[in-house]
């Protein structure tokens, strides 16, 4: 077959969707991965790169539509690149996502053996996102909050409804957008370093109505306070300031104050009270947070004598619902902040049998050996990358009867589980959970149980 070249036009039909969000198709023997396709589309695509086994690809005309395709409703689809898979019907959206953890389960991990159970629909597909990270950006009306175009990061989008925000989340940020503008001030710009307000992040607690924000500028104070206090909704309990007088684009670790009210909200979770600051981790959709909890809490099938080690603690949910049913819990969490929300949130529940330690997970759990008991149980929820080979290596000297793996990417979930079955462990159970309707984001349960010896081997 001839090479493609970049710009280079193809007409393609979509069999299936990849783990990422792209469409996937075939040009003679060559896979192509097509942004903005869908499966059953027959498309006219443009090629953005080329390898020899495979190729990338942006849909540039739909030719004919297929059978799942319903009409996106945010008016920024396609630019904003936060819900790529609007235009999907949900039902489908359900049915691919099963059908990739599948994939990477069997292709990536070489596993078997083991039960996939159906997915858990999420119970809300829109409204449901409790954490947004917005950027300012200047618009001929004024300063106006937003996202970063898809694949560009020179260049933001104003937002005017954001549908996976709740209506209260919105208005939030609507009131942002009339104090900024109100007060004259300007957006920053990372070219020239001009101008003043860098971005906003919004927390909210969906199971308690209450609300916090983080304004982040350049440096400089905020000007009108208390003007800005009169144009937020009810159930914001705090505004905190942070100032980033760098180059990159972060909002987390700065130095902050807080303007008005508290720098901390509450959210409940299955009984669970959270207390947590603007950069505490916790599970961006409240509702299915609690089901995802519960999986994890019920396949570790936990008793009372067990000691449970809960790795990537964040604030130390899922440690602190697991207290009630076993001895002693010990939560290990690399952040400082969320460590801190931890140990606060153990005291606000009156559970006295669980502590947090701030470290590293591949190079903690050694150290902590020498002075804590050995788990029985083990959970872990490690970021987006998975497991380090090196934190597995520590996993398994633990040696736990019982791991129970929260996972949001089935494509690490799938060899760090073939890592643990090759140190000794079963693979029994894979529940997956739709935390993020509209993306392509999935989380996983995993339920793995150690072998004894003759059955290992």
């Amino acid at each position: 077959m001839p090479a493609l070249a970049r710009d280079q036009e193809l007409e393609l039909v979509i069999d299936s969707l990849a783990y990422g969000g792209r469409g996937v198709a075939r040009h003679g023997e060559l896979v192509v991965f097509v942004a903005q396709a869908l499966p059953g589309d027959r498309v006219r695509a443009r090629v953005t790169k080329f390898k020899r086994r495979y190729a990338e690809a942006r849909a540039v005309e739909l030719l004919e539509a297929g059978p799942g395709r319903v009409t996106a409703r945010c008016e920024h689809f396609g630019v904003c690149g936060g819900c790529a898979w609007q235009d999907l019907d949900y039902a489908e959206q359900l049915r691919h996502k099963q059908a990739q953890v599948s994939d990477a389960l069997q292709r990536l991990g070489r596993l078997e053996g083991y039960h996939l159970a159906p997915i858990e629909p999420a119970r809300q597909i829109w409204g449901y996102r409790n954490k947004f990270e917005y950027s300012w950006s200047q618009t001929a009306d004024g300063a106006a909050l937003g996202f970063h175009v898809a694949g560009r990061w020179d260049r933001l989008m104003a937002v005017n409804t954001c549908h996976i925000a709740s209506p209260v989340s919105n208005e939030l940020r609507r009131g942002f957008e009339r104090w900024a503008r109100e007060q004259g001030l300007q957006a920053y710009d990372q070219r020239t370093g001009a101008g003043f307000l860098r971005h906003l992040v919004v927390r909210e607690g969906r199971n308690t109505g209450q609300l916090l924000a983080m304004l982040v500028t350049a440096p400089g104070p905020a000007p009108a306070v208390d003007h800005l206090q009169r144009m937020l909704p009810d159930g914001v309990v705090g505004v905190v300031h942070a100032v980033n007088d760098g180059v990159a684009e972060v909002t987390a670790g700065l130095a902050h104050t807080t303007l008005f009210g508290s720098d901390e909200f509450e959210e409940r979770i299955d009984g669970l009270t959270l207390r947590l600051s603007a950069g505490a981790f916790m599970q961006t959709n409240s509702e299915m947070s609690q089901v995802l909890y519960r999986h994890a809490i019920e396949q570790a099938r936990l008793r009372p004598g067990d000691v449970a080690w809960d790795l990537y603690c964040g604030s130390g949910a899922i440690g602190l619902l697991a207290a009630p049913y076993v001895e002693r819990v010990i939560g290990v969490e690399i952040s400082p902040e969320s460590v801190a929300r931890a140990r606060e949130n153990a005291d606000l529940n009156g559970v006295a049998n669980a502590e947090f330690v701030e470290g590293d997970v591949a190079k903690q759990l050694r150290p902590l050996l020498e002075r804590v008991p050995r788990p029985s149980v083990v959970f872990v929820d490690p970021p987006r990358a998975g497991l380090t080979p090196r934190a597995v290596r520590r996993v398994l000297e633990l040696a736990p009867e019982r791991i129970s793996y929260v996972s949001c990417n089935p494509t690490t979930l799938a060899p760090n589980a073939r890592q643990l079955v090759d140190g000794g462990y079963r693979l029994e159970l894979v529940q997956p959970v739709d935390m993020f309707p509209h993306t392509h984001h999935i989380e996983c349960v995993a339920q793995l149980t150690r072998q004894e010896p003759d059955a290992a081997a």
